[in-house]
């Protein structure tokens, strides 16, 4: 377990903020005085944040939750859309800036993991399933409202709605906008692991030290693939093919194969 006493680098913002211990990485939305509702600040800042974990080295996996204000995000911040959405041109940038940030962590070559506590609703949802695996605890509670406020959820977010969950319960999601408990969500895809209630961040720091400790190389290469077979690749596509056969030619699969067959731990180095 990460513990504030093996914290290597911190560095904060009043909303958002981004620690490093060793070769995990956690983001950390960061404004309990209103469950975490995500605004165009944070959601600004998020892009830069992920960013920064691409480009450390020494990060293998990011955490994305809501440190202690028990809660992961109770949606958008409403007292910004009179202003951030006050004139079509308004809306455009301010989408943008979400639909920008939401892509970053979608396509961050390394894994990204939501740790989810309390609410999770709206944008919430949106950044949930924007990462790679979410493990919510038991009492975590989801919902996507856009219907309860008249509107309509943007493309990127539907389309990853509908990959988790499917067309019907997608519809059944954002017609009704009801709120679900996390063994519902776990049911229909929301969620990939419930943890006991206020463990959820302790689960996901050992699923990520897990993960760290294999081979990047592949780690990275199966995000890749998923993600391609999920934009329509075949069986046949070359750059899947690459991706496999390339795999027997690295490093990583030398010293997995040697680690194997002197019974002993893998020492990966591709970073």
């Amino acid at each position: 377990m990460i513990t504030p006493a093996v914290r290597k680098e911190q560095k904060l913002s009043r909303s958002i903020r981004l620690e490093h211990h060793a070769d995990i990485s956690e983001i950390i939305l960061n404004k309990p005085q209103k469950r975490n509702a995500l605004s165009l600040d944070m959601w600004s800042a998020l892009t830069d944040l992920i960013n920064e974990c691409i480009a450390r080295t020494a990060t293998k996996v990011v955490i994305i939750h809501g440190g202690d204000t028990g809660h992961f995000a109770a949606g958008a911040d409403i007292s910004e859309f009179s202003v951030a959405y006050s004139t079509p041109e308004d809306t455009q940038k301010s989408g943008q800036i979400i639909a920008d940030a939401l892509m970053a962590v979608e396509k961050c070559p390394k894994p990204v993991i939501a740790a989810i506590e309390g609410s999770c609703v709206g944008g919430g949802v949106s950044l949930a399933l924007a990462s790679d695996i979410r493990i919510g605890d038991r009492d975590a509670r989801f919902g996507i409202t856009p219907a309860k406020l008249g509107l309509v959820y943007p493309a990127g977010d539907t389309r990853r709605l509908l990959q988790a969950v499917g067309p019907g319960k997608a519809k059944d999601l954002l017609f009704t906008g009801r709120l679900l408990k996390a063994d519902e969500a776990l049911y229909i895809g929301l969620l990939d692991r419930i943890a006991p209630a206020v463990q959820a961040l302790d689960e996901t720091r050992t699923m990520a030290a897990e993960i760290a400790g294999n081979s990047q190389w592949s780690t990275r290469g199966i995000k890749h693939m998923i993600a391609g077979l999920q934009a329509g690749w075949t069986d046949t596509e070359e750059q899947a093919i690459a991706l496999f056969v390339n795999s027997f030619a690295e490093k990583d699969f030398d010293e997995g194969q040697t680690a194997f067959l002197e019974k002993r731990k893998a020492k990966f180095t591709y970073s």
